[in-house]
């Protein structure tokens, strides 16, 4: 009796498991937390202790918002267009993790210190932009054109840059530890002080590139 008793208590004393939730925007996130008693985190994530899918949709129907566990490796957000993106980052909004961003054209803009991790963008064209300092894990850009990009400093751990075009990118100081750069191309790149630690860079096109250090085979 004393051992269920003990048992009862350490599960009731277990500090219990939050599902977080991230929304296509910090207002609609702060609307959802309020009207599901949830934790807003003062960007587009909303921390539930109970997660009911049925009341969570309800909510983001009465708000006309999109949402998304975080993590997941599918994203259900609707796309987020160049200029909602350029608006909110306008305002101060730097949390953009799991956006929608496929084929949007990024061009030479500025958009240093952005967190865009596990974002969508595959075939968006990136070249010329400034996106130093940012966070980009586990962010899938296949086939997007990042040439002259600026992504020094940045963290791009576990990214996905297959058959990226890397061309003259300034990868200075940036983590790619994990990365996948299979087939990509990063003539005349700049590595230098990058982390490389099992980074795939099977197939790829390093001529010209600058690296500290060897590449692994």
């Amino acid at each position: 009796m004393r051992q269920t008793i003990l048992s009862a208590l350490n599960s009731w004393l277990q500090p219990s498991h939050k599902t977080v939730l991230l929304f296509d925007s910090v207002a609609a996130a702060h609307e959802i937390a309020f009207m599901l008693n949830g934790e807003w985190d003062e960007c587009n994530g909303v921390n539930l202790s109970k997660c009911d899918e049925v009341a969570i949709n309800t909510a983001a129907s009465l708000v006309d918002t999109s949402w998304c566990y975080q993590g997941t490796s599918v994203a259900v957000l609707s796309k987020l267009t160049t200029d909602e993106l350029l608006r909110r980052y306008g305002i101060g909004e730097r949390n953009f993790t799991n956006a929608n961003l496929r084929c949007a054209n990024l061009c030479s803009l500025l958009l240093s210190e952005v967190n865009f991790n596990w974002a969508k963008l595959s075939w968006a064209n990136l070249s010329g932009a400034n996106l130093s300092k940012s966070d980009l894990t586990a962010a899938d850009m296949q086939n997007a054109n990042l040439s002259d990009i600026n992504l020094s400093k940045s963290r791009l751990v576990r990214a996905n840059l297959v058959s990226t075009n890397l061309s003259r990118a300034d990868l200075k100081g940036a983590d790619l530890s994990h990365a996948c750069l299979r087939n990509a191309n990063l003539y005349q790149a700049d590595l230098r002080g990058a982390n490389i630690f099992q980074t795939d860079f099977q197939g790829a096109d390093c001529s010209g590139a600058i690296f500290d250090t060897v590449i692994p085979k």
